[in-house]
């Protein structure tokens, strides 16, 4: 393997579906502004995400509307500057 190739701060963290509010535990780097209490007791990392296999069409059978309207008028009011 080589040195430095996998990143330092990989830990356990909870993911939450905000669409259907499901969440998980799992391993990731990603980043996270939050900590969440889990089951357990432990306080992890929260990272939010808007879909997953929990509420994506494909796994789930079902047709969801999804509001890309308002997705595309946050996107460019962020990066109007």
């Amino acid at each position: 393997m080589k040195e430095g190739l996998h990143p330092k701060n990989f830990r356990t963290v909870i993911f939450k579906d905000i669409s259907c509010d499901k969440s998980w535990l799992g391993k990731s780097c990603a980043p996270a502004k939050e900590n969440a209490e889990w089951e357990d007791g432990n306080s992890y990392p929260l990272v939010k995400i808007e879909i997953s296999n929990e509420s994506h069409p494909f796994y789930t059978g079902k047709m969801k509307f999804v509001d890309t309207a308002g997705r595309i008028d946050k996107f460019k009011k962020k990066y109007q500057k």
